[in-house]
């Protein structure tokens, strides 16, 4: 039986000092969660261990931000990105990912890596409109798999109106 968590609205801060460390699988299933990633998600260890990473996916995040993510970390590259997470109880947390694909001593991508600390408020207030306009094109296709292609492209339109890159972008904000 699958549950489903409805979002509360009541945020919760990452303390200043504090990082989110998670590793997962190739198929982005959780090998590892730190205290904090724990305290933050409202899961238990046992919970977490073993389920995708999408388990705190926030009902109000691009699935177009996780496709490129997706995109940049098999073409064995970092990616910054800021997150908004769905914990157990319908509480949310907003992070600033920086996110690796992990290598074995062959160069072989393994599993991936996550550090997520608190971002700058005002960053998200920058960025939760566009995500808004990223979900709400997403909402506009009855399949998700095409609503999240059109979303994409519309990000890349955003950014070539910008004139600038992904990575640039997020980190200009």
């Amino acid at each position: 039986m699958t549950r489903v968590i409805r979002p509360t609205g009541v945020e919760h801060l990452l303390g200043e000092e504090e990082l989110i460390v998670s590793k997962t699988d190739l198929k982005g299933r959780i090998t590892y969660a730190n205290d904090v990633f724990i305290r933050m998600a409202k899961y238990s260890w046992k919970e977490l261990m073993g389920a995708p990473h999408s388990l705190i996916r926030h009902p109000e995040m691009p699935r177009s931000v996780f496709k490129l993510l997706w995109d940049t970390l098999q073409s064995r590259q970092e990616i910054f990105a800021y997150v908004v997470n769905l914990a157990k109880d319908g509480s949310h947390y907003w992070v600033f990912a920086h996110v690796t694909p992990t290598f074995d001593e062959r160069g072989n991508i393994v599993g991936y890596h996550s550090n997520r600390r608190r971002p700058d408020p005002a960053q998200i207030e920058r960025i939760k409109p566009i995500y808004k306009a990223l979900c709400a094109e997403e909402a506009r296709h009855a399949n998700a798999k095409d609503g999240m292609h059109a979303s994409f492209e519309a990000m890349v339109g955003l950014l070539k109106q910008q004139g600038v890159g992904y990575d640039e972008f997020v980190l200009s904000l």
